[in-house]
């Protein structure tokens, strides 16, 4: 059976960059296999990678968009930021209407976008960072430009394809 995809929201090169460093800085090296990232569904089935990159192909029709940077988000042993943004949450209920029969629990009860920058920490850990990042945050907008399809390789993921919004 093929790797299951993974769709995450591809965020400006400013931003991108900014959230690497984050990340690059902070979550455990030994587990850190990926770039940072917003995740909009964790396990399509791979054998229907056909059917989703139409699904995706069709909704980057669609121009780019703001996102806001909400907040920082403590996650018992890690911290995320928090990402707002109607157009996400409209774009996100458009794709999992059209991937319904495949969506897991996981990906049904998807709800607050978020870019996490630590994970798999002990809590006091986790702890501090929230506390240092909280307070440093300045709320900011960065860019939506597209999505990304991704395969699951147990850890690290390789790149599928990139479905840039129109212009």
């Amino acid at each position: 059976m093929p790797s299951p995809l993974i769709v995450t929201l591809l965020l400006d090169d400013d931003a991108q960059q900014r959230f690497d460093r984050l990340r690059a800085a902070h979550f455990p090296p030994e587990r850190n296999h990926l770039d940072a990232h917003v995740t909009l569904f964790h396990a399509l089935p791979g054998d229907h990678v056909g059917e989703v990159r139409d699904g995706l192909r069709g909704t980057a029709t669609r121009s780019p968009f703001d996102v806001a940077v909400s907040g920082v988000r403590f996650l018992g042993r890690g911290v995320a930021l928090d990402l707002a943004s109607s157009d996400l949450t409209a774009l996100r209920k458009d794709l999992a209407d059209a991937f319904d029969p495949w969506l897991t629990r996981q990906d049904r009860q998807w709800s607050r976008p978020h870019v996490t920058v630590q994970n798999k920490v002990a809590p006091e850990v986790a702890r501090a960072l929230h506390a240092e990042l909280t307070a440093l945050f300045v709320p900011e907008t960065v860019t939506a430009r597209g999505l990304g399809l991704w395969r699951y390789l147990g850890g690290p993921w390789a790149a599928e394809a990139e479905f840039p919004f129109a212009r």
